[in-house]
């Protein structure tokens, strides 16, 4: 028991009368005479009353502060006044003896250890140390590395081997920025760290291994967001061989719903199937392709019913309507809704309500009494009933409606239902896109998909019978609660198609050569078809934690710039360091 005979949370009135040895932080002093004081001790595990009730302990407890650790050994008693809300209340512990294990040094901590989520979060990042003892923190910690055992385990009964791939190997262009790490024994080279281990992964499959997984680090040098840590993240990375799209789905939907019943802040999650949602369909029903099906309201396309209705910024565009039923909002309350959506998608939304008398009112409202009962017909209105607009160019509509539909529930909150996990697929990803800088044809996701129809498909693009936009992959989106946990696809595997494929991007045989040396060469062997995806382990955990930011599932997080307070990365080296390495650091004019 690590020289102790009990944790701090597991003593109860069956111990009264033992001589017991606890081990902890000193969490609280109150001091109420001079031989009279109450200690609450706490561990990993939780706390216990400690009643110092002699001049001989009361002179060490004194010279003490708060977040020391000691080691008391004395006897269980029943307490007088019970504490319901300690596990441990029932009792106390009279101390004989009380040994000074680590004094802390400071007499004002940077924060109170059990209010630390209330602090400056760059303070709780500089003393992750002291945050991480708050049992509030270090329960999603705990649930983690649940999770990952739960994870782990579910992987090796579906028969998958876990096998761990290289953390230095080559730059490849994978659609994020490379940390890349100079290689002292070749000057001017360099390793990468891996943004995924994707190609490893697909090689395993080339070399005969059937399924394998991993809990994979990947190194991807990105901004932050609130389900994004710069750096380094975890998911769970998975291939099959000679499988399809659907037996990736089955292990998955096997996997997952057990895992977020059992560990989530809510124990209802979607069973299998889950529901599978064609991005186009999603994007024009939904205005997202991480869709929250928890969401019950959708967008419709209102273009034709008033895009000619006089109001200037419809003219021309496609009009995406969602249509709020039962919902009483303010004025003040609907203007910072459509500020709040601009902000997030740098375009207007626009409004009108049917008021009780069911007469269209407020927002644009004066530009539809022309065609008021038309649409209150058409769109099935009912009093009290609120409808956002949007438009623009199609995809413009679409995604700022989508921004609304979210936003929208939190005014109308009868029509989203938060005790639950409800998952979904996205499939049938467009293969190309026209890139935003470059004006040409690019890939809209992973290069590396086989596309809906193979080799015949582009063919007939490349000869002008099919608009290459309109080829769709074998790509998919696992997404949670508006939340994309992962995306995977089934692999281009013959040499063949991935040339033609690359080609439409202007990409030629010896480019993919260059670039992917290895794969080419490996799929030249003989390649069995093979599938895969990689869910991430943060943003899972941080849905099952019920937290908004993923740097709380996180032990050690870097802040929004990419920075650890705690051990001062990213700093200096010293200029030997950087000759060995054979680099030289040019500093800005500036």
């Amino acid at each position: 028991m690590q020289n102790r005979t009990h944790t701090c949370n597991e003593l109860r009135m069956a111990d009264c009368g033992k001589t017991v040895k606890l081990c902890g932080w000193m969490e609280n002093v109150r001091e109420v005479s001079g031989n009279l004081a109450f200690v609450v001790l706490r561990d990993f595990y939780g706390t216990t009353q400690i009643v110092v009730e002699t001049e001989e302990m009361m002179a060490v407890i004194k010279e003490l502060n708060k977040e020391s650790t000691i080691a008391v050994t004395g006897v269980v008693r029943e307490r007088d006044s019970k504490n319901p809300k300690m596990e441990t209340g029932d009792i106390e512990v009279v101390p004989e003896k009380i040994e000074v294990l680590g004094r802390c040094r400071y007499n004002e901590l940077p924060f109170q250890i059990n209010r630390s989520k209330d602090a400056d979060e760059s303070l709780r990042l500089k003393y992750r140390y002291l945050d991480l003892r708050n049992p509030e923190v270090k329960k999603n910690i705990i649930m983690r590395c649940n999770v990952v055992s739960a994870l782990r385990n579910a992987m090796n009964e579906h028969g998958f081997l876990e096998i761990t791939t290289p953390i230095l190997t080559a730059s490849s262009p994978e659609g994020a920025r490379d940390y890349l790490v100079p290689a002292r024994k070749h000057p001017g080279m360099f390793y990468a760290l891996p943004q995924a281990p994707q190609q490893f992964k697909q090689l395993l499959m080339t070399s005969g291994f059937d399924k394998y997984f991993q809990i994979a680090p990947c190194f991807r040098d990105e901004d932050a967001r609130g389900d994004r840590s710069p750096g380094e993240f975890y998911q769970l990375d998975m291939e099959m061989a000679f499988a399809s799209q659907d037996d990736v789905f089955a292990v998955l939907e096997d996997v997952l719903p057990p895992i977020f019943a059992k560990y989530g802040k809510y124990n209802i999650a979607s069973s299998a199937p889950f529901k599978r949602i064609p991005f186009n369909e999603s994007m024009e029903v939904y205005g997202s392709d991480k869709p929250d099906l928890r969401i019950d309201l959708t967008l419709t396309d209102v273009t034709e019913l008033i895009g000619s209705c006089g109001f200037g910024p419809f003219e021309g565009n496609v009009v995406k309507a969602v249509v709020v039923s039962d919902m009483t909002a303010t004025r003040k309350q609907i203007d910072k809704l459509c500020a709040d959506v601009e902000v997030v998608t740098g375009n207007k939304a626009f409004w009108f309500k049917v008021d009780e008398k069911g007469q269209i009112a407020g927002g644009i409202a004066k530009f539809l009494q022309d065609k008021a009962d038309e649409i209150i017909s058409a769109l099935n209105l009912k009093p009290n009933t609120f409808v956002g607009l949007t438009a623009g160019k199609k995809l413009v509509a679409q995604k700022t409606a989508g921004t609304l539909r979210k936003m929208v529930a939190e005014l109308a909150p009868q029509h989203i239902d938060r005790e639950r996990y409800e998952f979904c697929w996205i499939v049938d990803f467009p293969m190309y896109e026209i890139g935003e800088e470059s004006g040409e044809l690019e890939f809209c996701h992973n290069p590396f998909s086989m596309p809906n129809g193979g080799l015949e498909i582009l063919n007939k693009a490349a000869a002008g019978e099919v608009d290459p936009l309109s080829i769709t992959a074998f790509q998919y989106d696992l997404v949670c609660n508006g939340v994309e946990l992962s995306s995977g696809a089934v692999r281009n595997h013959d040499p063949e198609i991935m040339i033609k494929a690359f080609q439409m991007v202007r990409l030629g045989e010896e480019d993919v050569k260059a670039k992917f040396p290895a794969m080419y060469n490996a799929f030249c062997y003989g390649a069995p078809p093979h599938a895969g995806i990689a869910p991430g382990v943060d943003r899972m955990v941080m849905l099952l934690a019920g937290e908004e930011s993923i740097r709380e599932v996180i032990v050690f997080p870097m802040n929004k710039n990419a920075q650890d307070l705690m051990m001062g990365a990213p700093g200096t080296v010293e200029q030997k360091q950087l000759d060995e390495l054979h680099i030289a650091i040019v500093k800005d004019e500036e």
